[in-house]
């Protein structure tokens, strides 16, 4: 695909999150047409599917916990991990971040990050490499939803709590995935989130925003 901001323009709408209705994004209003379209147009391409399209509970509730708690962001610099569609990033532009860059390794989410912050009129700078494992170069670290697959979580988990151990703020937005950690964790913000069954199990997931601590030395 040659002009990836042109395919999500044509296969997206501007809309709001059901629980951040200040921020505006590319969204699909339907799952199957985008995937069907994603594949028909990208299938020789090893593009990842358009999770950027939608805006999963763990990133809405971190996402609504930053805007209302503005002084989590306030003058730090913040890094978006996973961000798929950037809603975290702009929350965090809004609220006041010193810098925001948000991270994703698929490169028509950076696209859609970038197009997605200009609707926003917020500046966040876009990171396609992947930084696990990468020393922290920001004060808090926010991630959505990342918990859903074992390998992705175990690895991320374990560096963010390198992260936490040298001083940095890493909060985890997580509606309750199968490999969210199980101890370490401080809560603090817990959202109810509406959730489509072409997505989810349920109509309404219940999302818990966590603080994620150092690992216990041994």
């Amino acid at each position: 695909m040659s002009d990836p901001a042109a395919f999500i323009r044509a296969q997206t709408a501007l809309g709001a999150p059901s629980i951040v209705p200040e921020i505006r994004l590319h969204l699909a209003s339907e799952v199957t047409p985008l995937w069907q379209a994603t594949e028909a147009t990208l299938s020789d391409s090893n593009v990842p599917p358009p999770y950027w399209a939608f805006v999963w509970p763990g990133g809405q509730a971190l996402a609504r916990h930053v805007i209302d708690h503005p002084a989590t962001v306030r003058g730090r610099r913040v890094l978006d991990f996973a961000a798929g569609s950037g809603v975290v990033a702009i929350a965090a532009a809004r609220a006041g971040a010193a810098t925001v860059t948000a991270a994703d390794i698929d490169p028509f989410a950076a696209t859609a990050i970038a197009l997605n912050a200009a609707a926003n009129g917020v500046a966040i700078a876009v990171e396609t490499e992947d930084l696990i494992d990468r020393a922290s170069a920001w004060d808090v670290v926010l991630a959505g939803d990342v918990c859903y697959e074992q390998p992705m979580a175990g690895r991320t988990t374990a560096w963010l709590r390198r992260l936490a151990a040298a001083g940095t703020t890493v909060l985890m937005g997580d509606p309750g995935r199968t490999y969210r950690p199980t101890d370490g964790l401080v809560e603090r913000g817990r959202y109810q989130v509406p959730t489509s069954l072409d997505l989810e199990c349920r109509t309404l997931q219940e999302t818990v925003v966590w603080q994620l601590l150092p690992a216990e030395v041994e």
